[in-house]
């Protein structure tokens, strides 16, 4: 059985992400996320807003961090969320990147640490617990107790892309958002959280396991590519070395795009990334879409997540995926 889900940003309109989400879950997706940027909109607010006008969408944050919310604050939205939803909350935890935390003058310390504390804490409070009586959630007071019933357990996904937190998601999160750049780093990254999960004594085939991918789609290619393309101008200079050197390229290749679109020449920092770079997401019609994608299930994938750009025209490529890409690779997918 194949899962799949849809990733957004939170510089998206709130008008336009109910939108969003109602056109998913109408074209089959089983999940909804959002991403929870500084100085952008709230992703819990984003939620509860799709939570009204869908039925079935399972709604994650993608992704909350310790740092700019304390732990019992993260469990109160999730709670919430839950609440609201009718049982459709999912609950996604991360370090961050302390580039964009930095502009907030967050300072981003012991990642690793604060990560375990925050997903241990937080799943103590929604489960009914008390986190001070849990070794290693991190300083709390004796009897707190989240008080917001909580009837279905809210499953806690880690966001990670290096190895350390990879192996963490597998060792105590429900589930990992690994993001992949490129897409065929998926091998080496569900390894990475398998054998965490093994580690700590667990299966790993309980856990969800997301191929997290850039993907931007629309029948005409050279209109595919330009929206992924700026979004690497922004983002592409920040990427982990680790992940970029796989694609053979360093965060200093971005630069020159990236100072383009600082100036404001969106058309220049286009034309600066090159071929190379755009394979670390994936772009062009449905059967490019359909043909790299194949790779990850041929790789083992189970659940496909497809984030943003999506396309020139976001509603029109949930649709186009959900008609044209989807059924295909569910169609191909071991066991259906």
């Amino acid at each position: 059985m194949l899962t799949t889900s849809l990733r957004l940003n939170n510089d998206t309109p709130a008008a336009t992400f109910v939108q969003l989400a109602v056109v998913a879950e109408e074209a089959g997706f089983d999940q909804l996320w959002v991403s929870h940027d500084l100085l952008l909109r709230s992703a819990p607010v984003l939620l509860a807003a799709a939570a009204g006008a869908t039925s079935r969408l399972r709604l994650g944050t993608g992704i909350l961090n310790p740092y700019s919310a304390h732990p019992v604050e993260l469990a109160m939205h999730a709670a919430t969320l839950q609440e609201v939803s009718g049982g459709r909350a999912m609950l996604g935890l991360a370090a961050g990147a302390a580039e964009f935390l930095s502009k907030a003058a967050i300072k981003q310390d012991r990642p690793l640490a604060r990560t375990r504390e925050a997903v241990l804490a937080c799943r103590a409070l929604l489960d009914g617990g008390d986190p001070s009586e849990l070794a290693g959630a991190g300083d709390w007071a004796p009897g707190t107790r989240l008080l917001v019933p909580n009837d279905v357990p809210v499953p806690i996904y880690l966001g990670a892309m290096s190895p350390k937190m990879l192996a963490l998601a597998g060792e105590i999160a429900d589930g990992a958002l690994a993001l992949l750049y490129p897409p065929e780093h998926y091998p080496v990254a569900a390894a990475q959280i398998a054998e965490g999960a093994r580690s700590a004594g667990r299966d790993p085939a309980e856990l969800d396991v997301p191929a997290c991918v850039w993907v931007s789609i629309d029948e005409d290619r050279e209109r595919a590519a330009a929206p992924l393309a700026e979004k690497l101008a922004f983002y592409g200079s920040a990427f982990a070395p680790y992940l970029l050197a796989r694609a053979g390229l360093t965060p200093a290749d971005f630069q020159p795009a990236a100072a383009a679109l600082a100036s404001g020449d969106v058309a220049l920092a286009r034309s600066l990334i090159s071929p190379q770079m755009l394979s670390l997401g994936i772009c062009g019609d449905p059967d490019d879409v359909v043909e790299r994608c194949s790779g990850l299930v041929d790789a083992g994938a189970t659940h496909l997540s497809f984030g943003p750009p999506l396309g020139p025209d976001p509603i029109a490529a949930v649709s186009l995926l959900g008609r044209r890409v989807i059924p295909r690779l569910v169609a191909m997918t071991p066991g259906v």
